[in-house]
């Protein structure tokens, strides 16, 4: 067992096959610059199963792995430990048994951490290992006890105030309330905490509702009184450094926060509604973008496909689909992959949502005449080899963007189509000529996000004769249907889904496609050869992800057709 135990937990997932040197080493590098434990990097990051990681650290510390993903944690027995103490020590009391104290802690081995335990408490703690964002959110659900919080600190802004219809009758006071700051912070903690994407806070006549969009799906989660309405609109102008006095136009702004050392932006906009300002946040979390490709759901043959696309020395490589699609993130994940000292990459997007080390990024302005275009021209005379463009939207963009294209560059963008075979005819409405387009699009990939089901309370279920068919109609044997649906948990709220993935199609434009968009054919007539090539649809993709029980086929249909 000493031998065992001098062994680090990584050399046993290296023997076991869960994980390589190299992802290893680029899990070192991550734990290295954030300062956070290494298998919470391991697993954040997808290198290895997370049970497996634990079981493994658990046997190098000589401790019991605790998991407590589906775990219910007394209250009262939790707050044994002040709240404090316990998120400075990544730790929550699971237990208690006269006078002992059973802890799961992030590092069971912590021993200024138990000796403070000892001493604040005055029982003798038991150290267990837990999984560090198991802990957290334990620590969230016990401490911040979700509605019960946010109305305390409503409670404590009193009645004062009457139903304000006429927002030039707030007082200014009001606007710098400690409750309204507080709550606030609530808003934007939880919304971090339910790894939401985006904030909602929406005045109605007679009430104000916030909501969070989580796995792509809104969720309410709150309905503050209305008299607070103004306050809080107030609250995140002035977080956002935007013109409170200003309630006729619509604004945007940025709001920067750091949640237990981890920064998060918010892309917030503010727009004038018949009962007031909707604000709503977007939340970028820089972790979401340094993904692999790997990690994004690709099919195998699709991204030996890709990789072979985005090293190609020039041409126009699009993405395609609609706003929450994970266009973007598919494009931060493959200008990571191809970001090398020797390739100078420039970037202008609307806005810049992630600051990353060796590309040039370039935010548009088009008050001061920085549009698309206007960047585009000025990044030929910056000797680029890759150019990223956050958006087609309009004739002189894509038409600086296939030039570009012919000139030697590598030409990265996104687009908003249903499907990537209309991707051509799209940007021939646009007035780009067919000539241009054949001799420059290397590839267009369509994508959408479904919800994946959830870990935690995941069963497996039989396929119906008239489902299985359906499988075996895209050469699915009914016989490798690995059907799965989430019974609903406190891990997932009771959705059965948690986290997503990506389903994608791919067109490589082949000789053939590229006669075909010569002869200015229908969107159709593309597809139609593009799947006797060997097109996988959206709906096909999502398929073979609902067989292999990683999501639903309910959740496929919510965004592809067959």
């Amino acid at each position: 067992m000493l031998d065992f135990i001098d062994r680090k937990f990584t050399d046993v997932l290296i023997e076991k096959g869960s994980l390589t040197q190299d992802a290893l080493d680029k899990a070192l590098q991550a734990a290295e610059s954030r300062n956070e434990p290494l298998e919470k990097i391991i697993v954040e990051l997808r290198l290895a199963p997370k049970d497996e990681v634990m079981w493994a650290r658990a046997e190098e510390l000589g401790k019991i792995y605790v998991d407590l993903t589906n775990r219910k944690i007394d209250a009262d027995t939790a707050t044994i430990i002040p709240e404090p103490a316990a998120r400075r020590h990544h730790l929550i009391c699971i237990g208690r048994v006269e006078n002992k104290i059973t802890l799961a802690m992030a590092d069971p081995t912590d021993i200024l951490a138990l000796d403070d335990v000892r001493i604040r408490t005055g029982f003798v703690p038991e150290p267990v290992l837990s999984f560090y964002d198991d802990i957290e959110r334990a620590l969230d659900a016990v401490y911040s006890s979700g509605d019960n919080k946010w109305q305390e600190i409503v409670s404590e802004t009193g009645e004062e105030l009457d139903v304000v219809k006429e927002q030039e009758d707030l007082p200014d006071e009001v606007q710098v309330d400690a409750p309204i700051v507080r709550l606030a912070d609530l808003i934007v903690t939880q919304a971090i905490g339910q790894k939401a994407s985006d904030i909602h806070i929406e005045p109605f006549e007679k009430q104000l509702v916030v909501r969070y969009r989580v796995d792509g799906l809104l969720r309410e989660v709150m309905s503050p009184p209305k008299t607070l309405q103004l306050a809080l609109a107030s609250r995140f102008k002035i977080m956002a450094n935007l013109n409170i006095a200003e309630k006729r136009i619509p604004q945007d702004g940025r709001i920067q926060v750091t949640i237990k050392r981890d920064r998060y932006d918010l892309r917030v906009s503010v727009l004038p509604t018949l009962w007031g300002e909707s604000i709503v946040m977007r939340i970028l979390d820089r972790k979401s973008v340094m993904v692999e490709l790997e990690q994004l759901g690709f099919h195998a043959d699709l991204l030996e496909k890709w990789k072979k696309l985005i090293v190609m020395p020039n041409g126009v490589i699009l993405v395609t689909g609609p706003t929450g699609s994970g266009k973007s993130t598919t494009l931060y994940a493959t200008l990571n992959a191809i970001n090398e000292p020797d390739t100078k990459i420039v970037t202008i997007e609307d806005p810049v949502e992630y600051n990353i080390l060796g590309i040039n990024q370039v935010q548009v302005h088009p008050k001061v005449g920085l549009t698309f275009a206007a960047g585009l021209r000025a990044f030929l005379r910056q000797d680029p080899d890759v150019m990223m463009v956050g958006e087609i939207r309009d004739h002189e963009t894509a038409l600086i963007a296939v030039q570009s294209a012919l000139t030697g560059h590598l030409v990265l963008s996104t687009l908003h189509t249903n499907d990537s075979p209309s991707a051509v005819t799209r940007l021939i409405d646009m007035g780009v000529e067919p000539f241009l387009l054949a001799s420059s699009v290397q590839g267009v990939m369509a994508q959408r996000l479904v919800r994946t089901i959830c870990k935690g309370c995941k069963r497996s279920v039989k396929a119906v004769k008239a489902v299985a068919a359906k499988f075996e109609e895209y050469q699915i044997p009914a016989s490798s249907l690995q059907l799965a649906r989430g019974e609903g948990c406190d891990e997932c709220a009771g959705t059965g889904y948690k986290g997503r993935a990506g389903v994608h199609e791919l067109v490589v434009m082949t000789d053939e496609i590229r006669r075909l968009v010569l002869d200015r054919v229908s969107t159709a007539d593309i597809k139609k050869l593009a799947l006797e090539q060997g097109l996988r649809t959206l709906y096909h993709d999502g398929l073979i992800k609902v067989a292999t029980g990683l999501t639903t086929l309910e959740e496929v249909l919510r965004v592809a057709v067959d």
